[in-house]
């Protein structure tokens, strides 16, 4: 009997939330970790017991667990993430050189075949792979070694890697997001790495066509169109047709271009989700509304999906990892606020519910789909 679980990362520890079928009965379990902040949990997508979770503390620092019973226990794993090579630099918002620091670990992504292999992004902007289920972690260097890599800069919330797309066919294809640098691809499985930055355009950096240097919220793709992505911006939604190679704006009638998280419907490679906040320094919801926006035409056309969300006096945030979807028929919708409410939809996000309330502030949003 299917059913889904809902991995929920938050400021103060992990929870899984168990719904049967029906996506209507739910059942919570957590806090895992305690008291820690745990940026991102994650499951595999072959093995459906097994997950990630990504957490820290200022006491115990970066701390990698792995459970392979569905959540109910945990075991620390490789917690040794070394940038390879000489310590280097990159350039900080006064223009000086800044070393590169391990600071955390943001996204954790499992491979789409191999139980073993999982990715790691981290802040200051590296992305690391396991291939022994998370035991140990190599980096693969030549994306911190790219040569504009001095010229990186953080954005509000550090110089993190948070987005780690793969292929689903070509295992040699890897697309990253680094926030303040902008969109990177591999076509050789992580050897070498070249901005995909073309179309993008930020008012916020000197040239504002630049190569490097956009700040990238995240961005999301359909495994059975895998050259059709769509992004987040600083400001602006944007779509490539082309793996990257160039970006137009989706915007359209949104209330707000700004916004953290977006989502491709896992049955309709043009539908397309994301939750817009008023801007860069209000970080709530246009006219105190909490609205998810679905575009059925892979973008520039939106409607409000509002039926079941707070419609007045809610000023909460939803942050860039804290929105996902299930696999099943009709697509569920979740997400996370940074008030601890997470809301569901089993219906496409035609109506909404929240299947938990009062959590610490939500880091992120993962769903497995189970057998």
């Amino acid at each position: 009997m299917a059913g889904v679980r809902v991995l929920v990362g938050t400021r103060k520890g992990a929870f899984v939330i168990t719904g049967d079928e029906h996506r209507q009965r739910w059942e919570v379990s957590g806090p895992h970790f305690g008291g820690w902040e745990v940026y991102h949990v994650n499951g595999s997508p072959v093995r459906p017991n097994r997950i990630y979770a990504s957490s820290s503390t200022a006491w115990f620092g970066q701390t990698i667990q792995r459970s392979d019973d569905g959540g109910k226990t945990w075991t620390p794993v490789g917690n040794e993430f070394a940038y390879e090579g000489a310590t280097g630099t990159h350039q900080w918002y006064d223009g000086t050189p800044h070393p590169w620091e391990f600071a955390r670990v943001w996204h954790l992504e499992p491979s789409l075949s191999d139980p073993e292999t999982v990715y790691a992004g981290v802040e200051d902007a590296a992305l690391f792979r396991s291939r022994d289920g998370g035991d140990s972690w190599q980096e693969l260097a030549g994306l911190r070694t790219h040569a504009s890599a001095p010229s990186w800069q953080p954005g509000a919330g550090g110089l993190c890697l948070h987005t780690i797309l793969l292929h689903p066919t070509d295992p040699n294809r890897i697309i990253v997001a680094i926030s303040a640098a902008g969109a990177f691809r591999s076509d050789d499985g992580g050897t070498s790495w070249r901005p995909i930055n073309q179309g993008l355009v930020s008012d916020q950096i000197p040239d504002p066509t630049a190569e490097v240097g956009h700040c990238v919220h995240r961005i999301a793709m359909h495994p059975s169109r895998p050259d059709v992505l769509f992004m987040q911006k600083h400001w602006d939604v944007m779509r490539s047709d082309d793996a990257g190679e160039s970006w137009q704006e989706v915007s359209g009638n949104l209330p707000s271009d700004f916004g953290f998280p977006i989502e491709v419907h896992p049955h309709e490679p043009d539908t397309i989700y994301v939750i817009p906040i008023t801007s860069d320094s209000e970080h709530y919801p246009p006219d105190g509304k909490l609205r998810v926006y679905r575009s059925r035409t892979g973008g520039n056309e939106w409607e409000a999906l509002t039926r079941g969300l707070p419609q007045e006096n809610c000023y909460l945030n939803v942050l860039r990892d804290a929105m996902a979807m299930d696999t099943l028929s009709p697509g569920g919708v979740y997400f996370g606020t940074s008030g601890g409410d997470v809301y569901a939809s089993a219906n496409d996000g035609d109506t909404w519910s929240a299947i938990v309330r009062n959590l610490p502030p939500v880091l992120s949003i993962e769903v497995q789909t189970l057998p």
